[in-house]
């Protein structure tokens, strides 16, 4: 959905809604589109949009009256523009009309699909970055997070991948490469430059905001030797741990140093692939690293995250998801986060940025994008946490979208941060653990899930009724996927 509700709804694949709009009174299951922007807690709306045939969704609050604005017979064939109305007259819906406003002026909350952001500027933006539609790139993905925290305003043009469409004959004519990202930059004599490479644009819109202009310090200062020293060895250590996943996921692992050879040259069999180990071990440098300053983040300069940090985490992020599904390795669970307390702090503190939940995937998007940016994952590692994890993140488990879904996740927790758009929190009057109503820094583990699951029906509903004539295609065309295949069994 939007801003820190950005994807990972659409992951839990298979849930049912009413098409109370194409006049069925049967409840459908169908898939989400694997570009639609929606994110995690939204799951908790899955299991109540399916709980009666006869509401598309619940009352806007506790203190409503009976009769939910929301509510329809399943009978009724009320246009998608009715149901939209409806649900823009809860308080959620309201604050969900007033933010997508509010992103389209290039102001509000951050969106994987925004396409100006201003930060307070009343200049037109003389930057356009050109990153991927859905939000699967990595190098486009740490960019935006620069851009988010440092608040450089800019124009965004979105452009895909070519895992999964052609790009525009404008964006190829002014990168014959197609790379991306890529930074437009139009100078004050009308010129053009056209800017490729993430560290490069990176580091250039660093230079081009300085702290002395009111913009966030991202690097250490030039004059700081050892600041700078530290900056390029964990630049070093994070192409490290990328060659060690890579070589981790990418390749079939081979047996670690164990057995007769192994006891000969004093080695113990740890059960491990080679590969395993060096990735651990890598790891283990860069959780040393993080547990070396006194706050979360990589340097304790600011109290944010900073360059080196936005650099790691995007490929961090995607090697939770492969490890998991691939290795049987969760590196979040509680095992791990003794053992890497400093990765793990460092993971929790960027879950409670609302940019940074604003570009997050979850696990079943990231083992789908990887492979055709990366090449196929081997199975290996933990054969029987590999073969679970497998079936909990594709929905083979029984459970994990078998309605109705539990209320949290136990592979992909929700609540460690916000789990929805904060201005849903704050018009649910959702309260966070440090007892603010929809507060970002925070995690929301302790809060009151009634509340929790009505907001999200309502954005549930919000959502749904806003893209009902893509609802309606997307169903009609799996109704007839399941005709023709009805068909060609009779023949």
């Amino acid at each position: 959905m939007f801003q820190s509700a950005s994807k990972t709804w659409r992951h839990r694949a298979s849930f049912t809604i009413l098409l109370t709009s194409l006049g069925l009174t049967q409840i459908t299951a169908f898939s989400t589109s694997p570009t639609s922007q929606l994110r995690p807690s939204p799951l908790l709306a899955i299991q109540t949009l399916a709980s009666s045939s006869k509401t598309l969704t619940s009352a806007a609050s506790s203190s409503s009256s009976s009769s939910s604005a929301l509510t329809m017979s399943s009978t009724d064939t009320e246009s998608w523009a009715k149901l939209q109305s409806a649900a823009s007259a809860t308080a959620v819906g309201a604050a969900l009309d007033a933010e997508s406003d509010a992103r389209k002026n290039g102001t509000g909350a951050p969106f994987v699909q925004n396409k100006l952001r201003l930060f307070g500027s009343e200049e037109r933006p003389k930057l356009t970055l050109y990153r991927d539609h859905a939000g699967w790139c990595p190098y486009c993905q740490k960019t935006m997070l620069l851009i988010e925290e440092k608040q450089i305003p800019i124009n965004i043009e979105l452009v895909p991948m070519r895992s999964y469409g052609d790009k525009p004959q404008s964006f190829l004519q002014m990168v014959p490469s197609g790379l991306l990202p890529a930074l437009l930059v139009e100078t004050s004599d009308g010129r053009k430059q056209v800017i490729t490479e993430s560290q490069v644009i990176m580091e250039l819109l660093d230079q081009w905001h300085p702290v002395e202009d009111g913009f966030r310090q991202m690097m250490p200062n030039e004059s700081d030797a050892k600041g700078m020293q530290r900056y390029n060895e964990l630049a070093r250590l994070e192409r490290e741990l990328f060659s060690w996943w890579c070589t981790l996921i990418f390749r079939p692992e081979s047996r670690g140093a164990g057995g007769f050879f192994g006891k000969m040259m004093g080695s113990e069999d740890t059960g491990m692939s080679v590969a395993m180990q060096g990735f651990l071990d890598c790891l283990s440098k860069v959780d040393d690293a993080l547990a070396s300053t006194s706050g979360p983040w990589f340097f304790d300069f600011a109290d944010y995250p900073t360059m080196i940090d936005f650099i790691f985490v995007s490929h961090v992020e995607r090697m939770l998801a492969s490890c998991a599904f691939w290795k049987g390795l969760n590196l979040r669970s509680e095992k791990y986060r003794r053992q890497f307390p400093g990765l793990n702090a460092w993971l929790d503190a960027f879950e409670k940025r609302e940019c940074y939940l604003a570009f997050k995937s979850d696990y079943y998007t990231h083992v789908k994008d990887i492979p055709p940016q990366y090449g196929p994952g081997y199975d290996g590692g933990f054969d029987n946490d590999r073969i679970e994890h497998q079936k909990s993140i594709t929905g083979r488990d029984g459970k994990s979208w078998t309605l109705p879904l539990d209320f949290d996740d136990a592979l992909q927790p929700l609540y460690r941060g916000p789990p929805l758009p904060l201005c849903v929190l704050k018009a649910a009057g959702i309260v966070g653990d440090n007892g603010i109503v929809g507060g970002e820094g925070t995690s929301y583990e302790k809060a009151d899930p009634v509340k929790m699951a009505e907001a999200s029906r309502n954005m549930a509903g919000w959502k749904l009724a806003g893209n009902g004539q893509n609802v309606s295609v997307f169903f009609l065309c799996g109704w007839c996927f399941v005709r023709n295949i009805d068909h060609s069994t009779n023949v």
